[in-house]
């Protein structure tokens, strides 16, 4: 547990290196949050405004319009997410290549792979869609459900870096991927979640000081003081997902990078990357 524990806080520290020399890196996850809020927005006040919703209640369950709606928005969440993502991992790509990215130069690697993008949407979105309907299933469903997001999450890992180095197709990316993966690594990963792990240990720290802080502010009666501490610790942890998202993005460009080409960038160790999977 030691080891993992401290493979996870070298990643991380490898990856702010990279976020180091390119700080702009961080402007892909803030612009893919404001689309992911301004899609959200433009599905859910039009179909609250028509009643959409209430309808789907009172017949008892979603039809088939509720999936249809349902397919679009994730269409839609997906290309915001996937664009900025993809324009994440082609910045990072430079850099490890030994290249010196721009906002502007990642923003135009994601358009120049729109259409793949698109397709790439369209795919993560049915999937997604499937596993929605055998969520709602029961807990049989809920069950299913999770295991294939799981095996879902692992194909695709490297998909994007596919995608934005090799030009092929969504389906190609995804068969790349899995095949890239089980090569190099096996099936079992480990130090994926080294990430997570670290930022969960942030997240949980931030959370308590909340916990402990605002209740000692309340018992003085600053009214004020409460909105400014509650204020704060949600601007923290806006602020710790956005580093988060893109220190992820970063790893996964540096594990395709060492994958396809057997290079680490000059930021990561060898070591730390072949680490991050072991074999069955």
């Amino acid at each position: 547990m030691f080891k993992k524990l401290q493979n996870s806080w070298e990643l991380v520290k490898a990856s702010v290196e990279v976020l180091k020399v390119d700080k702009e890196l961080v402007l892909f996850p803030i612009m893919s949050g404001i689309g992911v809020l301004l899609v959200t927005a433009s599905f859910i006040v039009p179909s609250l405004a028509a009643g959409f919703i209430d309808t789907a209640r009172a017949e008892g369950g979603p039809g088939i319009a509720h999936y249809l709606v349902l397919f679009l928005f994730y269409v839609c969440q997906y290309m915001v997410i996937v664009f900025f993502n993809t324009a994440l991992v082609g910045a990072a790509l430079v850099r490890l290549r030994g290249g010196d990215p721009t906002f502007g130069d990642g923003f135009r690697i994601a358009l120049s792979h729109l259409t793949n993008i698109i397709g790439y949407a369209l795919i993560a979105a049915t999937v997604g869609l499937l596993l929605r309907w055998l969520a709602e299933r029961g807990m049989l469903g809920k069950v299913v459900a999770s295991v294939l997001g799981f095996g879902w999450s692992l194909a695709v890992f490297l998909a994007v870096p596919i995608l934005v180095t090799e030009g092929v197709s969504p389906f190609e990316a995804i068969k790349q991927s899995t095949r890239l993966l089980k090569k190099t690594w096996g099936e079992q990963i480990v130090g994926n979640f080294g990430l997570g792990i670290v930022f969960g240990v942030v997240y949980f720290l931030i959370i308590l000081s909340g916990i402990i802080i605002i209740p000692l502010i309340a018992s003085t009666g600053a009214v004020q003081m409460i909105f400014w501490a509650g204020g704060t610790l949600v601007i923290l942890l806006i602020l710790v997902t956005l580093v988060q998202s893109t220190l992820q993005g970063i790893y996964v460009a540096a594990v395709y990078h060492y994958a396809a080409e057997g290079k680490v960038g000059g930021f990561f160790r060898e070591e730390l990357i072949t680490q991050a999977f072991r074999q069955k």
